[in-house]
């Protein structure tokens, strides 16, 4: 039976495996998927497609069969040749080795597996020596399907679009230091939320912001009209270079959790409360009358907070301009701030990644399982409703 010698990453490895069967699930069967591949190119001589002296026979599709394991069942699709001379030992074979992949699975997307951990498991799984470069093609298989989805060409207009940002700690030339993940959500005109980009940048700063929104608009990026984000200057700065034809809405929960600098610990009354519910009006003319209310009642107890509130709140009511029923999810970030939190669940576990491939492999992974299953549910807004307000505004402009 095949073992893996218990190293200081033990603890990591196993509790990425307790606190994400999901992810793991997808990992096994990818990679099982692949073993089955590997032992047919084996076979044959030949992978798919590929023309070659060597080639000893021909593919001829495939069946479907259930894999019951410890995170869960697995389909996979066993290939088939013309022959019939394909056969497999990994459904015998694979129970003793299960924990060995598992564990192997998850250190791949910690930080990488060696080639000779791969190929001791495999050859536990299959009863023989694969080669070297079937042994890489597994290795390297959900690289290339991240390397895939990050550079994918963007062939649709995303009118709605959401930025924000958290950070990580990642081991750099033996030092440790926070990077910033930055991240994109696009919501196109039949509703749907997608993940856009996942990427990595030393720190926030208009640079940083700007080539990323350069390399979306790169793949594609077209037809934003409304930009969702906190009030980073840099990334301000950014979206009005690059998406110049949008318009801006600052995070309203952002808004709210600045507006406590300027007001006293000690506070303990309505004030903030009522500030929050002018995001609840129906339209602008309810909140500009709420607005007034409020600075008339709050200008004397709190001149710092009802002046700076004055000054920056126009930056948070961009949405009002906006569909009713799409203000409660486009006035602020929370619909990415949601999948910040779910990255940072899963993360915690690894907290310090060794390298800026593993961190973005890991962070990647999770963003596509996210994006597939919101790929998977019902729109998320009608935007048949901002199609038909621009449509009226169009009728009246003329």
């Amino acid at each position: 039976m095949t073992t893996i010698k218990r190293s200081s990453k033990g603890a990591t490895v196993e509790a990425l495996v307790a606190s994400d069967p999901e992810l793991m699930k997808a990992l096994m069967k990818q990679a099982l998927q692949e073993v089955l591949e590997g032992e047919m190119t084996e076979l044959l001589g030949a992978a798919p497609g590929e023309r070659t002296d060597r080639r000893q026979g021909y593919r001829a599709g495939y069946y479907s069969r259930g894999l019951v394991t410890r995170i869960g069942k697995l389909e996979l699709r066993v290939p088939r040749d013309r022959n019939g001379e394909f056969s497999t030992a990994l459904f015998e074979r694979y129970a003793r080795s299960e924990k060995a992949l598992v564990a192997a699975l998850a250190e791949m997307y910690v930080q990488g597996v060696s080639t000779r951990k791969v190929k001791m498991i495999t050859e536990e799984l299959c009863g023989h020596s694969f080669s070297a470069s079937a042994i890489s093609a597994i290795n390297k298989s959900l690289d290339e399907a991240l390397a895939r989805f990050a550079a994918r060409q963007l062939d649709e207009a995303y009118p709605y679009l959401i930025l924000d940002a958290r950070y990580e700690k990642i081991r750099e030339d033996g030092v440790i230091r926070a990077q910033a993940v930055l991240i994109a959500i696009g919501i196109n005109w039949e509703g749907h939320r997608q993940v856009l980009a996942v990427e990595l940048a030393h720190r926030e700063s208009q640079s940083s912001w700007k080539d990323f929104l350069l390399r979306l608009k790169e793949r594609g990026l077209a037809g934003v009209e409304f930009v969702v984000s906190d009030d980073h200057a840099g990334l301000k700065k950014a979206i009005s270079e690059v998406l110049s034809e949008a318009v801006w809405q600052r995070c309203y929960v952002h808004f709210l959790r600045n507006a406590l600098d300027y007001l006293p610990r000690k506070a303990d009354d309505d004030c903030l409360q009522e500030l929050r519910w002018i995001y609840d009006r129906r339209d602008i003319q309810e909140a500009h009358r709420d607005l007034a209310a409020w600075i008339t009642k709050w200008q004397a107890k709190y001149p710092k907070l009802v002046d700076w509130a004055e000054s920056n709140i126009g930056e948070t009511l961009t949405f009002y301009r906006l569909p009713r029923q799409h203000h409660k999810h486009m006035k602020s970030t929370n619909m990415l701030e949601r999948l910040n939190e779910e990255i940072k669940r899963r993360t915690h576990v690894v907290r310090i990644f060794p390298n800026t491939d593993s961190c973005l492999r890991l962070i990647r992974a999770l963003c596509v399982e996210t994006h597939e299953s919101w790929l998977e549910d019902n729109r998320y807004l009608n935007m048949t409703l901002l199609a038909e307000q621009k449509k009226e505004a169009l009728r009246l402009a003329a």
